[in-house]
């Protein structure tokens, strides 16, 4: 019978705390500096080598037979949140969303507001213009969706602009949506951030592994952790030009009418920005399939990840995205042990194993005749006939006319 991968238990234990110690450490995109810092105290203590870019994105190097930095592993610890758009006469704030997420998903929600001050913090809640039924009745059923319908009610006697202003706030201020994370009797987390911050853990958990074990990896492999996927800009700087494969670990899309899944790990074969490597994404499913790890194949259509801002940057590597499974994205997401479990062991398997296509993937360019192009193309990609009949062959090109003829209604 065959092995199926798994996590020991002390591992997964400390993947599990140090996920939830992550999400309660708010880091919308732009302000990430705390998460950061606990970030890298995790790395001091598992004396994993790192540095930081300029802009605060953080890579740390794990140990790795080759010369080079053939590989890199992404993961992204900022999160969606708001900041303060207006100042508003009746001493609430109004919002404006830091990364892709509906209003909806915000109403209701507790928040930190971090002034300018970073010793201080101001705590308030989501709300819709239209809060209390007792004063609008049905009204609060139907007012609009949008940014601009909400507002944050502050945890302060505040009821102007001016009471604001001596508070200390201004616009542009950073608002963190507040995770609370919950851990359930069937192994559920159910948390606002999932998406980021649980492949960050699963990052973490394996650079443990390989720490504590003294492990060397066939390829010197590159951990990044950035800082602002959630807009956009992600692993756009900071890679290795030496980089041969790229994956990003990130959500995985549980939805109606998506394949993807909360018990296992997922592999995506396409974005919204096109199909991920061809080779890369199907070695990944022969690993889970050797390991016995529960996976599904899956095409996003309103996704983009780390590994899009690297290639769109231009990073000569071959990319794919591996995913835990979470349903509700950017809104109460939930995700399950299972799923991150299964997405370590895969990481983890892949990080065992050579290059995808060991010698032609150590350089960055080569002659056709060395491009491993056998490995997918059908032989009858390169000639389709329009009408077969019995030929088994193009035949011989047409020699074509003279032009313009020197007889004939067009000469």
């Amino acid at each position: 019978m065959r092995q199926t991968a798994a996590m020991a238990e002390a591992d997964r234990a400390w993947m599990i705390d140090t996920l939830l110690a992550l999400l309660q450490t708010p880091s919308p995109s732009g302000r990430t500096d705390a998460v950061m810092q606990l970030i890298g105290d995790i790395l001091d203590d598992l004396g994993v080598p790192f540095t930081l870019t300029r802009r605060g994105a953080l890579t740390a190097e794990l140990p790795g037979e080759s010369a080079t930095t053939d590989r890199a592993l992404a993961v992204h610890a900022d999160t969606i949140g708001c900041m303060v758009r207006t100042l508003k006469d009746n001493g609430r704030l109004e919002l404006v969303p830091v990364g892709t997420f509906s209003a909806r998903f915000a109403t209701g929600g507790r928040v930190r507001i971090f002034i300018d001050d970073p010793d201080e913090f101001i705590t308030g809640t989501v709300l819709p213009l239209k809060a209390s039924g007792h004063r609008f009745g049905d009204e609060i059923d139907t007012q609009p969706t949008g940014w601009e319908h909400v507002e944050v009610r502050l945890d302060r006697r505040v009821s102007s602009r001016e009471d604001l202003v001596r508070l200390g706030l201004n616009v542009g201020d950073f608002v963190a949506l507040i995770a609370s994370p919950e851990l359930t009797a069937d192994g559920y987390i159910v948390s606002r951030h999932l998406d980021g911050k649980a492949g960050v853990a699963i990052a973490l958990a394996l650079a443990r592994n390989l720490s504590q074990n003294k492990l060397v990896l066939p390829h010197r492999t590159m951990m990044m952790v950035t800082i602002t996927e959630e807009v956009g800009h992600g692993a756009s700087h900071g890679l290795p030009a030496d980089v041969a494969e790229l994956i990003s670990v990130d959500n995985a899309v549980c939805a109606p009418g998506q394949h993807s899944i909360e018990d296992g790990v997922t592999i995506p074969m396409a974005d919204m920005h096109g199909p991920f490597d061809y080779h890369l994404t199907r070695k990944l499913c022969r690993l889970a399939e050797e390991q016995g790890i529960p996976f599904a194949r899956d095409v996003f259509r309103y996704y983009r990840s780390d590994a899009a801002a690297a290639i769109e940057a231009g990073a000569e590597t071959r990319a794919a995205l591996v995913g835990f499974g979470v349903d509700a994205s950017h809104g109460w997401e939930r995700t399950h042990i299972a799923s991150l479990e299964a997405a370590y062991c895969l990481m983890n398997a892949w990080l065992q194993t050579p290059l995808t296509f060991a010698k032609w993937d150590a350089k960055p360019t080569g002659k056709l005749r060395d491009f491993p192009s056998s490995k997918q193309p059908a032989p009858t990609e390169q000639w389709v006939p329009l009408a077969r009949g019995e030929h088994e062959s193009p035949g011989d090109a047409s020699p074509g006319a003279h032009w313009p003829p020197s007889t004939g209604p067009q000469s």
